[in-house]
This record gives C-alpha cells, sequence and structure tokens, in this order.
C-alpha cells in the first residue's frame, strides 16, 4: 500500500464527508448517531477545506483518501468568514427543536447555529486544526508527517502558534498529540486544548 500526502483538490470534499464521519465518535465510526451523514462534517471539517483550502492537505493509499489534516491560520478570522459564507447557509436547513437521532446530532445543530466561538483563552494560539486518519492509515507515522506538513506551512505564513483540542475519551488522540510534541494548555470538562508555539 502506498500511502501519500498531497494538497487538497475540490474533487476531495465528498472525501472529507466520509472520513469526518466514519471517524467521528471518539476516533470510531459515528454513523449509527446520525441521521443525516453530512451534518457531521458541515461544522468540523468542510467548512476549513472550503474556505481555507490552501490549509488542506489530503493523505492517500493507493490514490484513494484515508485521511485529511484541515484547519485556519487565524481562528477569529474564521469565526467570522465561516458565519457568513457557511454557517448562514446551512442554518434554515436545521432547525433547533427538530427531532435529532442522538445528543451528537442535536449537539452538532446547535453548534452550527452558535457558529464557531474562538476561545479568549486560546487567543495567543491563532491557528488550529482538525485530524482524522481512517483506520487503514493509523500506526503507519502518516498522522505524524501531516502534521509536519501543516506546520510547515503555518511557519511558511509566518503563524506564530496553534491550538486543536481533543475530547478526553479519544485516549490514543491524547497520546498522540503528547507524542508528536503538543503541550496541553487548557483543560475543559470533557476535553484537553493542546497548543504548540510555532517562532
Amino acid at each position: 500500500m502506498e500511502l501519500e500526502i498531497r494538497n487538497y483538490h475540490p474533487s476531495d470534499l465528498v472525501s472529507i464527508y466520509n472520513i469526518c464521519l466514519q471517524t467521528g465518535d471518539s476516533g470510531k465510526d459515528a454513523s449509527h448517531l446520525f441521521n443525516d451523514p453530512n451534518l457531521l462534517a458541515h461544522f468540523y471539517a468542510a467548512p476549513y477545506a472550503v474556505l481555507e483550502p490552501e490549509l488542506c492537505f489530503i493523505l492517500t493509499a493507493d490514490k484513494k483518501p484515508c485521511g485529511y489534516i484541515l484547519g485556519t491560520k487565524d481562528s477569529e478570522n474564521f469565526a467570522s468568514e465561516s458565519d457568513k459564507k457557511w454557517f448562514s447557509i446551512l442554518r434554515p436547513q436545521y432547525p433547533i427543536g427538530e427531532k435529532y437521532k442522538s445528543a451528537m446530532e442535536s449537539r452538532i445543530v446547535q453548534l452550527i447555529h452558535e457558529g464557531y466561538k474562538p476561545k479568549p483563552e486560546l487567543l495567543n494560539y491563532p491557528a488550529h486544526l482538525h485530524i482524522d486518519l481512517l483506520p487503514v492509515a493509523q500506526g503507519k507515522g502518516m498522522g505524524r508527517k501531516m502534521i509536519d506538513t501543516f506546520i510547515n506551512k503555518l511557519r511558511d505564513l509566518k503563524i506564530p502558534a496553534l491550538h486543536l483540542e481533543v475530547g478526553k475519551k479519544n485516549e490514543n488522540a491524547v497520546l498522540f498529540y503528547q507524542k508528536v510534541g503538543f503541550e496541553i494548555i487548557h483543560e475543559y470538562e470533557f476535553s484537553i486544548v493542546f497548543g504548540m508555539r510555532l517562532e
């Protein structure tokens, strides 16, 4: 199997939706939690690929997408742009108060209505990222290579620091981020925020 990292192409968007869903339950398949298979990526993946495609990279196995890393160089700007150009269009499709399949599906609808909200305590780490790999690509060192690819792009853009947030239940991810050089910079009830200075 040949694993490669390449730049995002708009034709990858369908694969990003699929990968996000297949890894959306603390790294496991979240399909059973959603009536709408697109909902999870509507919040956590697609707006980044659409609004900042230069910061989206695709991992392929024998040319077929099996992972991605994507994000934003400026979380505050992303909040504003995604609200105008992404979430405002989605909101009428997902009314609050409707019956949804699971608490997680209801929560994502709530997040779409709230929009992405940068947290004041993280503003010194302006960039943030999301990374997801299907099982076929895990344990082969590609997660680290994807992080390096993303970080190198941020350094080219002179971005001083980045962060990411991960659920405490996702123990494999927590260990992985510590292993690749992230430090815990904040802790919430259900999640941990990792940060890295790039200067």
